[in-house]
């Protein structure tokens, strides 16, 4: 004999079982559920949060049901922001419920490149992904930067942050900006406001900053970070028990060049050391401080001493090479896990500060005193002077930049060597227009001119440098007739946090690159004039990135080189911005401009990657004395015509140049001469 169930208690259960609320989204639960690294990865294997204890806390502030409408965080560089906070915040709050999220990169090709190689792996392979989004190629219609879940009820984009176009007319709960810091104001406004300005429409919405720290003053995830509780993440000392943060001034303190592999910490309480063996036991104990507990949203710093990725050592040795130590702890082998390798991450102070420290990097803003520059050299003890037009007899590439002006052309011929120093051999000023024959036949000229080392060896140009950025089309006329393993045309960027060299590009508008230049490159003059400054002021010259002079380059090479400052300027949308302007208005700066474009040539020719190998290389073949010895008799003279800058006369305003108004130019040279002459 059968029973009915109730049709009553049916419906009734039912309906609870439509009423009760989804778990709360856990994020460091998602990350154990969906995370599966593979053999290339430092910890192959499931997700493990005990590996990553300060990860619990970030996770519990990214929640859909925390009450923090922003989060920010800073951090060094490649321990996992993407894989174990980006993407697992995207993944928990789409499993959640129904959400239309947004991701906004720098670039374009930053978009693509993190869409391609991060999140659709994860897409594939994630449990939760796939059940939200499907595992793509097949399950629904969707595109790279557009991807609509499987049950219509949410979506993700994935924009840049350069096309304001993209930001516009989209309201999103969730907006992720990644490298926030690279975000670059565009002239239809900042578009980190116009990202903000997408989840309006939400009262319970959330945005989140993450980021490496880039220049102090102009950082804008520091900006954020000092707006916030700024928490940092405190572990006990294996001594006392005094908890406190580990911070780079405490490693920088206990740091020791002659035993590298015996980085520490130190107790600021007992002062006693504590090394890498305490590290993973310290961590786990931790927890996060707020340092500004009036901070309006959740801000963490986290940097590369905490992440289990590496080991103590291995910063300082990255730190050593920075500073130009030399030696064989310069040079100890580090616990990097397997699969990583030693990127190029240490070429640069900054670099190491932004992505190893984790920390703003404060940038030269100005050259040192340009007399003080000039008695130096000219005052310098006689062993140590370098004759005008002489090449140090050392490993060296050889290079020159050229700028051009309306009635002249400038050229700086530098020598770049080992460990970033460089010799200043000589600034030559043609007095013809790059259009004219007489002008172009003098470049011609210097491209087969040589110079003599100290020692008599003849040595011709690697690379030259050339500026295309006014008169572009003659420069490129002219140009083209040399190969581009010999002269490349550069130009300044327009961003300053890109690459110091970068191949100018085609794309398509989904970001791909149709066409990369062989002989065209974009110049990050900003950070060329920053680091160069910096590099002046070295004392040192035997040390890393010592810059040193030939004697007789005169009065006025000095008063342009250090002719600039940068200025911090508020833009109207509140973020600072910097500018490099003239420090007076008489100064000029194509001394300034020519040495620029000479480190770009010794870039291109490998002068910040070459190994220890390739400079002994260098210094074998171009450090000694030439076969046969060498007269003197026409060490002096100069095949390309030219004015030595200290006999110029320098008029307020260039008179305009005959040749340049009979010029066949086209239009917008013209005006951009015409520009030139009016300033």
């Amino acid at each position: 004999m059968g029973f009915l169930s109730s049709a009553e208690a049916a419906v009734q259960r039912g309906m609870a079982t439509a009423m009760t609320p989804p778990p709360p989204p856990d994020i460091t639960r998602w990350c154990t559920e969906n995370i599966k690294f593979d053999e290339r990865s430092p910890f192959p294997g499931w997700f493990d949060i005990a590996r990553f204890p300060f990860l619990r806390e970030i996770h519990e502030v990214l929640s859909p049901e925390h009450p923090s409408r922003e989060v920010t965080l800073r951090g060094s560089a490649q321990w996992g922001k993407t894989v174990s906070v980006l993407i697992p915040t995207l993944g928990a709050w789409h499993e959640y419920g129904p959400l239309d999220s947004l991701v906004v990169h720098p670039t374009t090709s930053a978009a693509t490149e993190w869409v391609r190689t991060k999140w659709m792996p994860l897409r594939r392979t994630a449990p939760s992904l796939i059940a939200s989004f499907g595992r793509g190629g097949g399950d629904h219609t969707d595109t790279l930067h557009n991807q609509e879940t499987l049950s219509r009820n949410g979506s993700l984009k994935v924009v840049s942050a350069g096309s304001p176009d993209d930001l516009a007319g989209t309201t999103r709960r969730l907006v992720l900006m990644d490298d926030v810091s690279k975000f670059e104001i565009t002239k239809k406004g900042d578009p980190e406001g116009l990202a903000e300005s997408r989840a309006e429409g939400f009262e319970e919405a959330k945005i989140v900053r993450i980021s490496t720290p880039q220049i102090a003053g102009t950082c804008r995830i520091t900006r954020a970070y000092k707006r916030s509780d700024q928490r940092l993440y405190h572990v006990p000392c294996p001594h006392c028990g005094n908890r406190a943060p580990l911070t780079w001034e405490n490693f920088l303190r206990n740091l020791d060049p002659e035993r590298l592999g015996a980085a520490c910490f130190s107790c600021d309480v007992c002062g006693a050391l504590i090394d890498h063996s305490h590290k993973r036991a310290m961590v786990a104990a931790g927890n996060w401080v707020r340092h500004n507990p009036g901070g309006d949203h959740p801000g963490f710093h986290l940097w590369r001493a905490y992440v289990p990725q590496r080991d103590w050592a291995s910063i300082a040795v990255s730190y050593a090479r920075v500073m130009g130590w030399t030696g064989p702890q310069a040079r100890i082998e580090t616990a990097a896990g397997p699969g990583e390798k030693d990127e190029d991450e240490e070429a640069t102070e900054q670099t190491f500060f932004n992505d190893i420290a984790g920390l703003p990097f404060e940038q030269a803003s100005k050259g040192p005193d340009w007399e003080k520059l000039r008695d130096r050299v000219e005052n310098a003890e006689p062993e140590t002077i370098l004759p005008l037009a002489r090449v140090p007899a050392s490993g060296v590439l050889l290079t020159a930049g050229v700028d051009f002006q309306g009635d002249r052309i400038e050229v700086s011929i530098v020598a770049f060597g080992r460990n970033l120093r460089r010799w200043v051999v000589e600034h030559r000023v043609i007095p013809h227009y790059i259009g004219d024959e007489e002008g172009r036949a003098a470049l011609n000229a210097l491209l087969r001119t040589t110079w003599r080392t100290t020692l008599g060896l003849e040595l011709t140009l690697d690379m030259m440098a050339v500026d295309e950025g006014t008169f572009t089309a003659d420069v490129l006329d002219w140009a083209k007739a040399h190969p581009f393993t010999r002269v490349i045309t550069v130009k300044g960027a327009s961003t300053a946090n890109g690459p110091v060299l970068a191949p100018q590009t085609a794309r398509k508008e989904n970001g791909r690159i149709v066409k990369r230049q062989k002989r065209r490159w974009l110049v990050n003059v900003s950070q060329l004039k920053a680091d160069f400054y910096g590099w002046l002021a070295k004392e040192d010259p035997e040390g890393r990135g010592y810059v040193s002079f030939a004697q007789g380059l005169g009065d006025e090479y000095y008063r342009q080189i250090t002719s600039e400052v940068r200025v911090l300027k508020r833009a109207p949308s509140g973020v600072m911005v910097s500018k490099w302007d003239l420090v007076e208005s008489t100064r000029r700066n194509e001394c300034l401009d020519a040495m620029n474009y000479a480190e770009a040539a010794a870039r291109k020719k490998g002068w910040a990657a070459m190994t220890e190998e390739q400079w002994a290389a260098l210094e074998q073949e171009r450090g000694a004395a030439p076969a046969e010895a060498q007269g003197d008799l026409f060490d002096a003279s100069i095949p390309a015509p030219y004015v030595p800058l200290s006999e110029q006369a320098m008029p307020e305003a260039p008179p305009t140049s005959p040749a340049v108004k009979n010029a066949a130019a086209p239009t917008s040279s013209k005006d951009a001469f015409a520009r030139l002459m009016r300033r």
